[in-house]
């Protein structure tokens, strides 16, 4: 088999990019493991034959050839980590999904130039929204208190003022927490 032919900077497994910077793929059977780019050729030269090490490649294809170990081979840079075929796959779904938002960012810019009295309507809402479940808070809050404290009364060998069978001795358990009741629209936000 001929010897592969050097990229465009004039080493193995490094290719000069129009910006003057410096890309380093290493090949490991069929899978192109990208190590990423640098912005000098000795730096991303380095990459490559640390990687080329880990993969147990004869020193016939590195660019040092005065590096005899892994060891060596280590300190002359750090294994790189490897860019796979699947992280470049995830890589554009994550890049398409921030174009999804970025455009629907825009969109609700636009919507909320457009349209300032549903803004304004929006946020009324909310904010009576808010106001009444902060009301509901206090009022459960307050209940929660007061069957508290008749217990307290009732444990001190005192008299209280519920009688027996009263529902209202059940709100020594009320939630009195922000988290929101699941029987409550799950998509209110406060």
């Amino acid at each position: 088999m001929p010897p592969r032919r050097r990229g465009s900077s004039g080493y193995r497994g490094v290719r000069e990019r129009p910006g003057g910077t410096y890309y380093t793929e290493v090949r490991s059977g069929d899978v192109r493991l990208g190590l990423g780019t640098f912005g000098t050729a000795h730096e991303a030269v380095c990459a490559y034959d640390a990687a080329a090490w880990c993969l147990e490649r004869p020193p016939a294809q590195m660019n040092f050839h005065d590096v005899f170990t892994r060891e060596q081979a280590q300190n002359v840079a750090p294994p790189p980590r490897l860019i796979t075929d699947q992280d470049r796959a995830e890589h554009r779904r994550r890049q398409r999904r921030l174009l999804v938002t970025e455009e629907d960012e825009r969109a609700m810019a636009e919507w909320r130039r457009r349209h300032p009295k549903d803004v304004a309507a929006e946020h009324a809402f909310w904010a009576k929204r808010t106001a009444e479940r902060r009301a509901e808070r206090l009022e459960r809050c307050r209940r929660k208190a007061l069957a508290i404290s008749q217990c307290d009364i009732v444990e001190a060998g005192g008299v209280s003022i519920f009688v027996d069978n009263d529902p209202r001795w059940e709100d020594m358990w009320i939630d009195t927490s922000d988290n929101t009741n699941p029987d409550k629209d799950e998509d209110d936000s406060e």
